[in-house]
């Protein structure tokens, strides 16, 4: 059976600008906020469903992190994700400030690799400067 490619509808089209538009790298719950600006009847379910199909359509990029809230990146030129371990804010870092990461080998575990990623996590700049002065605070109690 031939596999007929996905249609373009009018509410995939929308989710794909609003989410080529956030840098945020938002989760489906606030994409679906955001998009009910320009479709006030669409609904979470619809949402995710697009937003899975939209992923298989290689458009988007869905970013998994262990144990939390999935978020989706609009952006598929190549790049990396840095990832705060307290807010959970996510940035893009442009590959040319690390280098391309292409030495990852066939056969890994007996696995043929199709895919890869990196994720580096961190402590944003806002996190970092709230803990410095918490441990301000604390320290002339």
């Amino acid at each position: 059976m031939i596999e007929l490619p996905q249609r373009m509808t009018r509410q995939r089209k929308v989710l794909l600008e609003t989410l080529r538009r956030m840098k945020t790298h938002p989760t489906a719950d606030e994409l679906f906020q955001e998009v009910r600006n320009d479709l006030p009847r669409i609904s979470l379910g619809t949402v995710y469903r697009n937003l899975d199909m939209l992923s298989e359509m290689n458009l988007i990029r869905k970013l998994e992190y262990g144990g939390g809230k999935m978020r989706f990146d609009g952006d598929k030129r190549e790049h990396y994700h840095i990832r705060c371990v307290k807010c959970g804010r996510i940035e893009d870092i442009p590959v040319s400030e690390i280098g391309r990461i292409d030495c990852v080998p066939n056969g890994l575990a007996g696995y043929v690799v199709i895919d890869y990623s990196l994720h580096i996590n961190g402590i944003c700049p806002m996190c970092d400067e709230a803990g410095k002065a918490e441990n301000d605070q604390s320290g002339r109690e």
